[in-house]
């Protein structure tokens, strides 16, 4: 299910790259053949394939690679008179500009959900490279990882983890399907899991983070636009409703005398479209429902219903997930069950950084400003850092689907707006950055 990169000539580029052929490179990288689409979760070896892809590009471009202390990957290009960015790095607090985004997927997700951003990166860098573009602020590219938390169920686990937005010792003990816990699969791959956690010394070192990222709706396809600005992201979270009910046989068992908590979690599931539908701007859905013991012929024990939750105003969130959990009650106790629910994950509703959204639009003035019901690094980065996004249009509207798309000539327009940004934070640090 992993695949092979395709085996590029190692020498550095002679030209800049083009979006399209870096993600031609890793196209065949982590292909899944039951779902359709891409399965790329945190260290598997989709996954490690992509950082090893990261680690090639940014070799071929001369930049410095490290690792940090959560996992994720970072690609120094320094300032001139060898100014360094990262903790203890020679450039001065708030120097160092960042772009990129990240490597994993869903589960039978789209080709650019993630490896856009990166992509559009590495192409950034060689833009300004052609361009002659030097300064004493260094840049860098960045790839989280477990942004998705396909693997181990808390969406951007690295960044989280970065801003300490989450406590290492909850990170260590998040397991994934197959019951290994976050610091056994992160120990393998190399990582020192005593050290997970906050730094200070990195987010100090960082004046601006600039995610690209496809865009996972229909804004610019309605507007006919190819790249747009990020003005916010819509509070969202997860939530996991256990019920238990009696495990018992499918064929001795009379209707009237089960208590099936599949019953139940079926009465969740519509509870969740009923209850979004009746709050204006909400999106309520159930993505994933786990039944023990899982067989065809059993009544199950336990169901495990997951419910991800948005909306632009976090009461209103909060009141939507309220009402599910008292229908999940009621259909429960009716069905001689019972529910607990318990939260995974939460953000609020995120505004990015005002002045530096005003550099982009600046730099960009025919780019739309668009929110985004959609979690981001960037996102959780905007409470310790001054963040943005750029969104690329995306002609399906579809995404966390194998139906995602992006045009070469989009991918390249955005690639080029992402430039014009970077050179913009690079050449005139004496225009303000944080509002």
């Amino acid at each position: 299910m992993s695949g092979g990169l395709t085996g590029r000539p190692t020498d550095a580029p002679t030209a800049p790259a083009s979006v399209a052929g870096l993600l031609r490179d890793i196209a065949d990288v982590g292909r899944d053949a039951t779902r359709g689409g891409y399965s790329r979760f945190v260290y598997d070896d989709g996954e490690t394939t992509l950082r090893e892809w990261f680690v090639a590009e940014a070799e071929r471009r001369s930049l410095e690679v490290e690792t940090d202390r959560n996992g994720a990957l970072w690609a120094w290009r320094h300032g001139t008179g060898g100014a360094t960015g990262g903790p203890g790095g020679t450039a001065g607090p708030g120097a160092a500009v960042v772009t990129g985004s990240h490597l994993d997927s869903v589960p039978g997700g789209g080709a650019y959900d993630g490896p856009l951003g990166v992509a559009s990166a590495f192409a950034a860098v060689d833009l300004l490279d052609a361009r002659g573009v030097r300064s004493e602020r260094p840049l860098a590219v960045v790839a989280f990882p477990e942004e998705e938390g396909a693997r181990f169920g808390v969406a951007c686990l690295g960044s989280r983890l970065l801003a300490g937005a989450i406590t290492p010792d909850r990170a260590r003990a998040l397991t994934d399907a197959d019951g290994l816990t976050f610091a056994e699969v992160a120990a393998r791959a190399g990582l020192d899991v005593d050290r997970i956690g906050p730094d200070p010394a990195r987010l100090a070192a960082i004046g601006a983070f600039v995610e690209l990222h496809v865009e996972q709706g229909r804004g610019l396809v309605d507007l006919g636009e190819p790249v747009a600005v990020g003005s916010a992201i819509l509070g969202h979270g997860r939530w996991r409703f256990s019920v238990t009910g009696q495990g018992n046989h499918a064929g001795t068992t009379l209707m009237l005398d089960r208590r099936d908590p599949m019953v139940a979690a079926a009465g969740i599931v519509l509870a969740a479209r009923e209850v979004a539908i009746d709050h204006a701007g909400a999106r309520a859905t159930v993505g994933r429902v786990q039944p023990v013991p899982g067989g065809t012929n059993v009544i199950a024990s336990r169901v495990d219903v997951w419910l991800d939750a948005r909306h632009p105003d976090d009461a209103v969130t909060a009141a939507v997930v309220a009402e599910i959990h008292r229908r999940a009650v009621a259909v429960a106790e009716a069905e001689g069950c019972e529910v607990v629910l318990v939260e995974e994950s939460y953000g609020g509703t995120v505004h990015f950084d005002d002045g530096l959204r005003a550099r982009l639009t600046d730099v960009l003035p025919q780019a739309p400003v668009l929110d985004t019901g959609a979690g981001h690094d960037a996102g959780v980065l905007a409470s310790v850092v001054p963040t943005a996004m750029l969104f690329t249009r995306n002609p399906t509207g579809v995404s966390h689907s194998p139906e995602e798309s992006v045009e070469d000539d989009d991918a390249q327009t955005g690639a080029v707006a992402l430039a014009d940004v970077l050179e913009s934070l690079l050449l005139r640090p004496q225009e303000p950055i944080v509002s």
